[in-house]
């Protein structure tokens, strides 16, 4: 299992990455479409119309298919990646796990702060952790982790926390369990992915449990 995927769910649309070859669900991918001028455009939520071509939610297999051109391979002529393409997926992606946080909190499916979250904690009603990935590592010791694949996130920063939340910066955050931290989960692996690099110069530590 890449480090990007998700473990396939029963009867879960696959496709095949045309970086690596391999065959995996499409939530654990990237879409990209070409656009009108014959540019790469990356199709996040999967819905932009257009033959699709899939890469694995990694930044290596990202930057790869950029270097070697395998977009013009994949759409069968010639079209071009922009500079920024990693960087615009990794944004993008960062944006939905914010905006998705905002979505439960608005719900009242998430908190933040240390206490709240340690409140959650305590009762069982903490399904994923999310602590900022620039964080005190003391201080996030000091809560623990509920089990489980996919309960613990620290990719976003102490701001993109804070954005979720109305403040300037948050880095203790929880998640109740239901259908918004589901897809949360999922964007979240894939945003571990982009944002981690093997030469460790990934934009935020990623640690998943």
């Amino acid at each position: 299992m890449t480090r990007g995927t998700p473990r396939p769910g029963p009867d879960a649309p696959e496709r095949r990455c045309i970086v690596t070859g391999e065959v995996s669900p499409k939530r654990g991918l990237i879409r990209f479409v070409v656009g009108p001028d014959d540019s790469v455009v990356p199709d996040i939520a999967g819905k932009l119309p257009g033959r699709g071509m899939y890469v694995a939610a990694e930044r290596e297999a990202l930057e790869t298919a950029v270097a070697r051109r395998l977009f013009s391979k994949g759409a069968r002529r010639q079209v071009s990646a922009p500079e920024t393409l990693v960087a615009d997926v990794e944004a993008a992606l960062a944006r939905r796990c914010i905006d998705r946080v905002a979505m439960a909190r608005k719900a009242g499916a998430a908190v933040s702060g240390f206490e709240k979250v340690k409140d959650w904690l305590d009762k069982d009603r903490c399904r994923i952790l999310l602590q900022a990935s620039d964080g005190s590592e003391r201080g996030k010791s000091k809560l623990y982790r509920p089990g489980g694949r996919g309960s613990f996130f620290d990719i976003l920063t102490a701001d993109e926390l804070g954005l979720s939340f109305g403040r300037e910066r948050v880095i203790h955050a929880a998640l109740a369990a239901g259908r918004l931290a589901d897809l949360f989960r999922d964007d979240a692996v894939r945003l571990s992915g982009v944002r981690w690099a093997p030469d460790g110069d990934g934009a935020g530590k990623v640690k998943k449990t």
